[in-house]
């Protein structure tokens, strides 16, 4: 069955101070990074959802993803969330959401989706030492709820909790899944220490 997934790339990055899908990761960029990593690890439609530098970031978005722009990218992450899933065919199994501040490699993603299959949970979220990361795993029915998403009720996270009871958390091991880059500080901590692995 088709997994797609949802990257969330439209945000101001305002504490980053510049856009945060156009910053290096490993020699590539960060949108870049993420979007090849996923089809690395066999998702079959990458949709990305662009909003603020959108002109600037889309020649970066390699040709295999889809591009959605969100031109109510102000309104805050659960209209990013709205637009992706809008885009999204119905009979899609697995959707996968993610935001391009938290590159993950192909084995993580590979990992999530393995473990989503085989628990039959409606929601997969990794962890790492008792956190919750991401990227989370959602089954394809609960389409209609991301695309009725709003920043009132919390947005993703407001789909999550309202499943909580079918919600599975998975160990990962690694610290990876945690990875969030915010700030300038975030950034360089965050390749010092996993921008060198390796991509598989």
């Amino acid at each position: 069955m088709p997994t797609a997934t949802i990257l969330l790339a439209a945000g101001e990055s305002t504490r980053m101070g510049r856009p945060k899908p156009l910053l290096d990761w490993g020699g590539a960029t960060l949108i870049d990074y993420q979007v090849r990593e996923l089809l690395a690890a066999g998702v079959d439609d990458v949709v990305v959802v662009l909003g603020h530098a959108a002109a600037e970031v889309r020649p970066h978005v390699p040709p295999e993803a889809r591009v959605v722009i969100n031109q109510a990218y102000r309104e805050g992450r659960a209209s990013s969330l709205r637009a992706g899933a809008a885009a999204l065919a119905d009979g899609v199994d697995t959707v996968v959401v993610l935001s391009v501040d938290q590159p993950r490699p192909a084995a993580v993603h590979r990992a999530l989706l393995a473990a989503h299959r085989e628990g039959h949970a409606l929601i997969t979220i990794p962890t790492y030492q008792g956190r919750r990361g991401h990227p989370i795993a959602l089954a394809g029915s609960l389409l209609p709820e991301l695309r009725e998403a709003t920043e009132e009720a919390l947005g993703l996270r407001g789909v999550i909790e309202a499943h909580a009871a079918d919600a599975r958390e998975v160990d990962f091991g690694t610290a990876a899944v945690l990875l969030d880059i915010n700030t300038p500080e975030d950034y360089e901590r965050a390749r010092a220490k996993f921008a060198g692995e390796p991509p598989s």
